[in-house]
């Protein structure tokens, strides 16, 4: 029987940084789907929105990290453009063969920089920025890495942080594993949707989390379907 009382440490496929090739571009074609039919876009441009309200600027620096196809990049410049946010935004992920995918879809922005890092390498820190967005890639995580990357985080930004990623549900996790059986053409998909929502968060999850960081100033907010935002204020 499932359990849903803690986290799960199962690896997914996509955690896999040699990943490539058809697999991986179907994958992200059908993540790309799934978002925007569940509406888990807006919860990142929202939480972008209300940390500029906080400390407005001329110009933002805005790091998306695991970035993937660039989905979300591309919903941030597009939003910042309709709402007349001047932005520098960069895209990093640690699978340079979905940095390759993410240049070729975005090629019609060429302001957006794409590159390959390791959050967890020193270099990471050297640039700084006035936003971290983080869409779907917290749960890719052990609590023990979280608080590491949590504090590094803080450490680079110059207003806060926005996370956007599953509440682990049991309906999350039924629906999405019948859904993904009947539409999904990627094994990959077929695995790692349901299998993320198990590595996803509870609200006493991020507390605990948040704990363990030494983070006390932060706003945790509940959205449709099944995602947290999570704001971390610097």
């Amino acid at each position: 029987m499932t359990s849903f009382k803690q986290r799960s440490t199962e690896k997914e496929l996509m955690d896999d940084l040699e990943c490539s090739g058809e697999e991986l571009n179907q994958t992200l074609r059908e993540l790309k789907t799934i978002n925007r039919w569940l509406g888990g876009n807006h919860v990142t441009t929202l939480g972008i929105q209300r940390l500029i309200n906080q400390k407005p600027q001329e110009r933002y620096q805005i790091v998306d990290i695991g970035c993937g196809g660039g989905d979300m990049l591309r919903v941030i410049s597009d939003w910042a453009e309709k709402q007349g946010h001047p932005i520098d935004l960069l895209g990093v992920d640690a699978n340079p063969n979905t940095i390759e995918l993410a240049k070729t879809r975005l090629s019609d922005k060429p302001s957006i920089v794409l590159s390959t890092q390791n959050v967890f390498d020193e270099d990471f820190q050297k640039e700084k920025a006035s936003i971290i967005s983080c869409t779907l890639f917290t749960h890719h995580f052990t609590d023990e890495e979280l608080v590491t990357l949590l504090r590094a985080f803080q450490e680079k930004v110059s207003l806060g942080i926005v996370i956007n990623d599953l509440h682990r549900h049991p309906l999350a996790f039924h629906s999405i594993r019948l859904l993904t059986r009947i539409f999904s053409k990627s094994n990959m998909v077929k695995n790692d949707a349901p299998l993320s929502v198990l590595r996803s968060f509870s609200r006493e999850d991020w507390k605990r989390i948040l704990g363990k960081a030494g983070i006390q100033n932060y706003s945790l907010r509940w959205f449709w379907a099944f995602r947290w935002q999570l704001l971390i204020y610097v």
